[in-house]
């Protein structure tokens, strides 16, 4: 799942990008409500975390903004301030969910996940290819009756894949989906993850469901 975290505190941001990013989350960090702007609307996100107390442009503001302009992304607010009035606010901006400082990371975590279940109300609660199945709620994977263990990675870049079942996906969109949009490394770490899912859905089970197309990208076949 893709995520927009837009904080200022800076040491925060670090600790929950760390920590989200384990939980298998790409995410993305803006340090002030412009920037925070910005990014929700010139790329794609699952959820939003957006502090209310920001530089330039509050989070009111920010939720308030995408909302008019028709962005509908899930968005939990994250403040330091309590209050039903606070909370009221945050509501009638927009945003989904409401979380005060200090908070629960494991609390977090779990609304993260509601809210990003909200957003598949046009996807199927399950995704297939065959009779390979994916469950983004549940983060699980398995081809007929068999359980398959993913790595976080693993199933960012599955989960792609099986939304765009029959189609190509190229190097670009797998890691803007993976991994966050700072990342500058080398793009053939896709093939390394590519390999590993071969080995998992497809070789145990006799299948090659998982193809390259050669000079653009990948495509899973049902």
């Amino acid at each position: 799942m893709r995520l927009l975290l837009v904080e200022d505190e800076r040491r925060l941001t670090e600790l929950l990008k760390d920590g989200l990013t384990k939980e298998g989350f790409a995410v993305d960090l803006a340090h002030d409500g412009r920037e925070g702007l910005w990014m929700a609307t010139e790329h794609s996100y699952d959820v939003i975390v957006l502090d209310v107390m920001l530089p330039l442009l509050h989070g009111y503001g920010v939720c308030a903004k995408l909302r008019e302009a028709g962005n509908w992304t899930p968005i939990l607010m994250l403040t330091a301030k309590d209050g039903e009035y606070d909370e009221a606010e945050a509501l009638d901006t927009g945003a989904d969910d409401y979380l005060t400082k200090p908070f629960s990371y494991v609390v977090l975590l779990a609304r993260l996940r509601a809210l990003a279940r909200r957003k598949v109300r046009e996807r199927p609660t399950v995704l297939t290819a065959g009779d390979l199945r994916v469950d983004p709620a549940g983060l699980k994977c398995s081809r007929g009756d068999v359980q398959i263990a993913l790595t976080p990675k693993e199933f960012a870049i599955l989960h792609c894949l099986t939304r765009h079942a029959g189609e190509v996906v190229t190097k670009a969109e797998l890691l803007a989906q993976a991994w966050d949009f700072a990342y500058d490394g080398d793009s053939n770490v896709v093939e390394v993850y590519i390999s590993a899912l071969r080995r998992k859905i497809d070789k145990p089970f006799g299948r090659t469901t998982l193809k390259t197309v050669r000079g653009v990208g990948y495509r899973l076949e049902g």
